[in-house]
């Protein structure tokens, strides 16, 4: 989840396709369509228990109109490769802050295995609040096997936040969604309106735009 930069703009899709490779190969080939939204990266994950189920996000940077990017043709692409029948939910956000347990942790030097990312969009009192409790409770966290939390609050409701994050196994990632710490009260509340409940999935690839 590293790719990120601050204060660019993260759209984000959760959909099931027919075939998560192929439609990777042809959303390369049709790169322009997201340089010209000034695109800087592409990541596919692909879950681990329900195939054919993906979330796909993209960074763009300091984006002059969001509502030009989700009308852009680079998004009509990125469903018309993928075969859908009908344009499932956008997330559309920024960052709020980005959290590495990982790194601070004992023994956490080196190469490691990519862990399990679980995302969901779910609404909150505060994302100010939000952040508060997490920031309490980290040490529960990473104790947990949590080892990095990404936090996206949406540009047109301050109470929609899109939270990604990685954790050590899956082993880990069931304990976590079914025991969830209080301070996690977002995996309470996944799934509403338009969007899908959580995604728990690997990352599978990671496009530099234009590269």
């Amino acid at each position: 989840m590293s790719e990120y930069h601050l204060h660019s703009l993260i759209l984000a899709a959760d959909y099931r396709v027919a075939d998560p490779e192929s439609m990777w190969n042809s959303l390369k080939d049709r790169q322009q369509s997201l340089v010209n939204i000034d695109a800087h990266h592409v990541v596919l994950y692909t879950s681990i228990w329900e195939p054919g189920r993906i979330l796909v996000t993209i960074g763009v940077s300091h984006p002059n109109s969001v509502r030009d990017v989700l009308r852009s043709q680079a998004i009509f692409d990125l469903f018309d490769i993928s075969g859908v029948d009908d344009i499932p939910a956008v997330f559309a956000g920024e960052v709020v802050e980005k959290i590495d347990l990982f790194d601070t942790a004992a023994g956490s030097a080196g190469e490691t295995v990519a862990g399990v990312i679980v995302g969901v969009v779910a609404t909150v009192d505060s994302a100010e609040d939000l952040m508060v409790k997490v920031h309490g409770a980290l040490d529960r966290f990473r104790q947990s096997g949590v080892r990095k939390i990404w936090v996206y609050r949406a540009f047109d409701d301050g109470h929609e936040v899109l939270i990604l994050q990685e954790i050590e196994n899956e082993a880990s990632a069931r304990r976590w969604i079914d025991h969830p710490d209080a301070a996690a009260e977002w995996l309470s509340r996944a799934g509403f309106g338009a969007y899908p409940s959580l995604f728990v999935g690997k990352f599978a690839h990671l496009m530099t735009v234009g590269s």
